[in-house]
């Protein structure tokens, strides 16, 4: 009973509403196509000069209603065929580049990394070569000191080890 007392004054809302909105339309017919575009739910007709409600059941006004290349929407000095290919285009540069970009960054984004490997991998060769190198002059300062002192055999000591 409750649910009664809410749903039917929505209903009545709506309906007059839609009602209100098909009204403010037709009203206006004899008008500027200024006048008729105020609202944002009309469509102006140019062979007919009619002011009318767009038909939202269907995506795109039927040519029985009035040709697209003939319809104003929104603005009156663009047809609603031409708004509709501007439209379209538009929105395909848009999908085409954010494609382009995601591609980009994701295969950049590989290459970079695979630079950034092989330039660590270089470094790292270069470190041990160096580390390499040391440790052979090393070995032979100690063998030119041992010879100096006489030590160049086994040490004396390892056979307490």
């Amino acid at each position: 009973m409750k649910d009664l007392r809410i749903l039917l004054p929505a209903l009545l809302l709506i309906l007059g509403f839609g009602l209100a909105q098909a009204q403010t339309c037709e009203s206006k017919n004899g008008t500027s196509c200024d006048e008729c575009l105020k609202n944002v739910s009309c469509l102006w007709c140019i062979p007919t000069k009619s002011c009318i409600t767009y038909p939202v059941r269907t995506i795109l006004p039927p040519h029985a209603v009035c040709p697209l290349n003939e319809a104003r929407w929104g603005l009156c000095w663009m047809n609603f065929q031409i708004l509709i290919i501007t439209l379209s285009v538009v929105g395909g540069v848009i999908i085409i580049a954010f494609v382009i970009c995601m591609f980009c960054c994701c295969k950049c984004e590989n290459i970079g990394s695979a630079r950034f490997d092989a330039k660590m991998a270089r470094q790292a060769n270069k470190l041990r070569t160096k580390q390499e190198e040391r440790k052979a002059e090393m070995k032979e300062r100690h063998d030119e000191i041992r010879k100096k002192y006489g030590l160049s055999g086994q040490n004396p000591y390892s056979k307490f080890a």
